[in-house]
């Protein structure tokens, strides 16, 4: 050990939509402590509350919100963020002001931002992660894309967490057929392993996102699960400060879960019910586990990942309106997501934060 070193402090600051960056980010917050950097974690609302709780003994710092909201109806989605995008773009400006001053008051050395548009600095390594290089939005999506490669390119370099291969997870969503974009496919990212357990539960739903949507399937998966016969544990995805925890008939309903519970819970369950969020995906191809999706309604990026797994033959799906437990059935006839086992050399993606 060389005693004339210092701990360098990265700034780690993931978007908050849903859970899936905040989760994604935890992999890289344990293995920045594990090679001696000082993590101080940014962000907002639940994905704040979750990283709180995950590292209670780190510095944390509030970013404003980007105040994204669904709407009820999902093909209104789009123009319901586009009708917000004042209000993201003044965040956005916000944000950029107190990185600025927060490299100078906490010392910082560099910066990872998880689809932070703001958190960025000129004078230190910063690293933007994403897995979306291309933005899709129906009949805008080159617009969108286009706005996001030009912010990528911003940024001394952009962790994509996938494969860059053929045999990759986000498809067209995280590989361009052109690009002048300093692009570092790492692999998928989870916070879970793979254990060898007793199935306990025959069915495990884990809700997750913003609302109105989270709420919406919440209380239609509750109608439709009264005619199913096995057991379940249901994960709601509502992020409190008590855990809490109650069980009707042959479900057992938490409203969060911490990721050694989570990791318990995904390989003691036989089948999963969810979301198609990225960070999802990840996980159950970590685990080589068999599930069923439910894309966010007017989602682009989740109905292009359900579908694309689908046709692949690894995983099928309904969607919110057209969803019925009975559908379950389908799993069967799908081979479920390979389990993707990568072994990250940090200390090489690190070296970034060491370059003069």
């Amino acid at each position: 050990m060389d005693l004339n070193s210092y701990s360098k402090t990265i700034l780690i600051a993931p978007l908050n939509w849903g859970l899936g960056h905040a989760t994604r980010c935890i992999p890289i917050i344990k293995a920045l402590q594990d090679n001696n950097y000082i993590p101080i974690i940014a962000s907002d609302g639940i994905a704040l509350e979750i990283l709180r709780k995950e590292f209670p003994y780190l510095r944390f710092l509030e970013l404003p919100s980007y105040q994204i909201e669904y709407a009820k109806n999902g093909k209104n989605f789009k123009w319901k963020l586009f009708k917000n995008c004042p209000k993201m773009m003044e965040a956005i400006w916000k944000e950029k002001k107190l990185v600025k001053e927060w490299i100078k008051k906490y010392d910082i050395d560099g910066i990872i931002s998880d689809n932070r548009l703001g958190v960025f600095s000129k004078k230190i390594p910063s690293v933007f992660i994403t897995h979306q290089l291309n933005v899709m939005t129906g009949n805008t999506t080159w617009l969108t894309s286009k706005l996001h490669q030009y912010i990528i390119k911003k940024y001394t370099t952009c962790w994509v967490p996938d494969l860059e291969e053929t045999s990759n997870l986000t498809g067209k969503l995280g590989h361009l057929e052109r690009n002048n974009l300093n692009l570092k496919y790492i692999g998928p990212l989870s916070r879970l392993h793979k254990k060898e357990t007793k199935k306990k539960y025959d069915l495990m739903i884990i809700l997750s996102g913003p609302e109105p949507q989270r709420g919406l399937l919440e209380e239609k998966l509750k109608k439709e699960i009264l005619r199913y016969q096995g057991k379940i544990i249901f994960i709601k995805g509502i992020v409190e400060k008590v855990q809490k925890n109650e069980e009707i008939e042959n479900v057992t309903y938490f409203n969060f879960m911490n990721t050694r519970q989570l990791e318990q819970i995904f390989n003691e369950s036989d089948l999963v019910l969810c979301r198609s969020g990225y960070t999802t995906i990840m996980d159950l191809a970590k685990l080589g586990k068999k599930a069923f999706f439910i894309p966010t309604p007017g989602q682009y990026e989740q109905e292009y990942l359900a579908k694309k797994l689908q046709e692949e033959g690894f995983v099928p799906y309904a969607e919110q309106d057209d969803f019925k437990i009975e559908n379950l059935l389908e799993i069967e006839h799908y081979k479920g997501l390979p389990q993707m086992e990568t072994e990250l050399d940090w200390k090489s993606l690190f070296q970034i934060f060491e370059e003069k």
